[in-house]
This record gives structure tokens, C-alpha cells and sequence, in this order.
């Protein structure tokens, strides 16, 4: 054992001295596995966290959640247009119709938007804002955060009394440093209390839901305000189930066929008129193009290794050639075999792994460049693709060094000593 360990520390010794004695010859041959590793894991974090970015504003609206919609997350409503477009919108009576046969449902929440608004508090005004009319249950179903005030009342909603609640993002604008809770907006004409404001959700690669920038008002204030009966082919409005525990999406989804069809008074050979959706359509997707983004990434970064695992190779040759002399002394003194072996290829695997650091380090650089200058999105380099890089380094190494290593152990003593 004690003289394995002095074998790696020969070797991590003269790796060290290959570097800095010949520092350009180590540079331009090493660059080949720090563009590699930079390429490869530089694509697994960006993909990762972009990855990590989307599904966290997918999660926001419940992945246990599934919603009656007009139209299907997995086709394109641009092909068979007639198809989607003699299709009814999803309205309230759905809404209660659900509700009222749906025996396995934990929450059943409602939702529409009512276009765009323009919102005003004194000389402050948004225009334009997206202003949705929720259901009581949707506080439950998205689980809403507030960073001040709270949903509506059960007499606030039922009354349809004047009351209103901010996206942290339109509070801000609106009223800036002044505590939102409790003035008065105008809105479609009428004075509405600011009853709360939403937590910050922040920006997300796909927003399903714009939390940030949303007003929201009870279904029954919006009947008073708006024209709800309007027929448009792009709908917006939405019913969102979650099951009770212990119930399957699966057997949620049957039930909910069936209480739809029930609503709709649709006849057995008459096809579904609406569509049934669950983020898990999103996610099929994504994870087909994740995987395709790594393999892009492990192609582009394929050749730079390779390229650097011949360079580092012709390092070890290089350096087998320097030292046959010593190679010779070494096994005429009794060194085994497997220590000459051993010493050239730990060497291969020291300088390969300084590469990878370099590389590493690189895509540290650029996902801190991309958080917090380019994008403000989150870029993670994380442990898990820190140790593939390094194991990635490493054995390139043993790929590297394996022929001079090999080479190197086979030497005779005596003919390694005269040359």
C-alpha cells in the first residue's frame, strides 16, 4: 500500500512538472479537453436549468391538476380548424355542472379573462391590464400566495361586492412604495378596494399564467362589468379540477368525461366537444426536447475531447520518450510492471483532470454571466455536473494514457538504460 501511494504521489509530481515546465505545449494540448468539457457540461447545466426554469412555471398551476378546456395542449389549433372552431367555449354552466356531478373532486375552480383593462389609482394607471374573474375555488386550486391582504371573502364573492386583487407586479406600478391594501382603483368604471396583493412569482421561460402582471376580480363582480357571453374561437376561460387523495388522475379524467358529456347532453356517438388537459402533455414534450439539446451537446462536445485525448496522448509519449532512461533505472531496481504502468497513467488522468477544472470553470463564468447580466433567468452549475465533468476528465485520461503507459511498462531495464 505504501508503495502505491508513493507511485500517485510521483506522479501527480511530475504531472505537475509537465505543466509548468512546458507551459504552452500543456496549454495548447489541454485546450482540446477544456473546450470539450466546457461544451458537454456547459450544455447539460444550460439545459438543466432551463429545465429546472420551466417546469417550476409549469408546477405553479398544480401538476395534479387537470383542466377542461376547448382546446387540446397536444394538437394545433391551426389544422382542423372547423373542427375546433364548432366547438362551445367552456362557460359557468360547465363550471356548476362539474361541480355538481363531480363526486371524487377536491376543488373545481373557474376562470375567465375579461380582455384588457385599463386600471387607474390618482395620476397612476396601467394600460392595458389582463383582468381574469375567478371562481372561490381558485385560491385553493393555484395555490395563491399573498405577500399582503388575502382572497376574497365568501359574502365578498357571493355579492359580487367591489373588490379587487393585484399582481405584485401591477400594485407596484400602481402605487409604488405606498401599501396597496385597502385604496381604491378604478376599473371598468366602478371604485374597487384593493383587498390583495400576490406574492412575486418572477419571470419564467413559459408562462402558462401571468401572476405578476394580473388583476383579478369574483366571477359575480365581472357579470355586472363585462359581456361573459361572448363565443370567440380563442377562449378564455378554463375549468380546473384537482382530486381528492388517494383518487388518480386516471379515474379523474374518466369521471370527468362522463360528467361532461352528462352536462352537454351529448349523445354516445357523438364525439367529446372539449379537451382534456394535464401538464404531463407539456412534459412529454419537454422531455423529448431536453433529451435532443444533451445529445447536441455530447455531439459538439465529442469531437473537442477527442481531439484533446489525442493531445494528451502525444503528452505521455513525449513524456515516456524523456524519461525511458529513468523507466529503465526504476525497473533494474525491482519496479513492478503495474508501477510504471500505474505512475504514467495516473499522470494522464492528473493533466486531463486539470483540463476539465479549466473547462468547469469556464461554465461556472458563463452561468454566472448569463443569472446576472444577460437573462434573468437562474443558470446552476451543480454538483452533479461538476463530478460528471471530472469523471469525464478522468477517464479521458485513462483512454489517453493507456498506449504510453502501456509502452512504458513493457521496457526492457536494460535496453530502456542505454538509450
Amino acid at each position: 500500500m505504501q508503495t502505491i501511494i508513493k507511485v500517485i504521489i510521483e506522479s501527480i509530481s511530475q504531472a505537475v512538472q509537465q505543466l509548468v515546465g512546458n507551459k504552452l505545449r500543456s496549454f495548447l494540448s489541454l485546450l482540446g479537453i477544456t473546450i470539450g468539457i466546457f461544451c458537454i457540461i456547459g450544455v447539460f447545466s444550460a439545459v438543466d436549468s432551463l429545465e429546472n426554469n420551466i417546469r417550476k412555471s409549469i408546477a405553479k398551476l398544480g401538476e395534479e391538476v387537470i383542466y377542461i378546456q376547448k382546446f387540446s395542449w397536444a394538437e394545433d389549433p391551426g389544422e382542423n380548424y372547423y373542427k375546433w372552431m364548432r366547438r362551445p367555449n367552456i362557460n359557468y354552466a360547465d363550471y356548476e355542472g362539474v361541480k355538481k356531478r363531480m363526486k371524487n373532486a377536491d376543488v373545481v375552480g373557474y376562470w375567465m379573462g375579461i380582455g384588457s383593462k385599463i386600471v387607474k389609482y390618482r395620476n397612476n394607471s396601467i394600460e392595458g391590464a389582463y383582468t381574469q374573474a375567478y371562481s372561490e375555488e381558485c385560491a385553493a386550486l393555484f395555490n395563491l400566495n399573498f405577500s399582503s391582504g388575502r382572497f376574497f371573502s365568501p359574502s365578498e364573492y357571493n355579492f359580487g361586492a367591489n373588490k379587487v386583487i393585484l399582481g405584485f407586479n401591477s400594485a407596484e406600478e400602481l402605487f409604488g412604495p405606498i401599501e396597496p391594501i385597502g385604496k381604491i382603483i378604478r376599473l371598468s368604471g366602478r371604485n374597487l378596494e384593493v383587498v390583495g396583493v400576490l406574492e412575486k412569482s418572477g419571470e419564467s421561460i413559459i408562462n402558462i399564467m401571468n401572476f405578476d402582471d394580473i388583476v383579478i376580480i369574483s366571477y359575480p363582480l365581472a357579470r355586472k362589468i363585462a359581456n361573459l357571453n361572448q363565443n370567440s374561437f380563442w377562449p378564455d376561460s378554463s375549468v380546473g379540477i384537482k382530486a381528492k387523495e388517494g383518487v388518480s388522475l386516471n379515474e379523474l379524467e374518466d369521471n370527468l368525461i362522463a360528467a361532461m358529456r352528462a352536462q352537454r347532453r351529448l349523445r354516445p356517438i357523438e364525439e367529446d366537444d372539449f379537451s382534456l388537459n394535464q401538464l404531463s402533455i407539456i412534459s412529454k414534450f419537454l422531455n423529448g426536447f431536453f433529451d435532443a439539446l444533451n445529445i447536441l451537446g455530447i455531439f459538439l462536445g465529442g469531437f473537442a475531447t477527442l481531439v484533446g485525448m489525442f493531445s494528451v496522448a502525444n503528452i505521455m509519449f513525449v513524456s515516456v520518450k524523456e524519461r525511458t532512461r529513468i523507466i529503465g533505472i526504476k525497473k533494474a531496481l525491482g519496479a513492478k510492471r503495474y508501477m510504471i504502468l500505474l505512475e504514467f497513467l495516473i499522470e494522464s488522468v492528473i493533466l486531463c483532470i486539470v483540463g476539465g477544472v479549466f473547462g468547469l470553470t469556464l461554465v461556472f463564468i458563463a452561468m454566472f454571466a448569463l443569472s446576472y447580466g444577460l437573462t434573468s433567468f437562474e443558470f446552476v452549475l451543480s454538483l452533479e455536473n461538476i463530478l460528471l465533468g471530472l469523471g469525464l476528465s478522468a477517464f479521458i485520461g485513462i483512454l489517453a494514457g493507456m498506449i504510453p503507459a502501456s509502452q512504458a511498462s513493457k521496457m526492457d531495464a536494460v535496453v530502456a538504460m542505454r538509450q
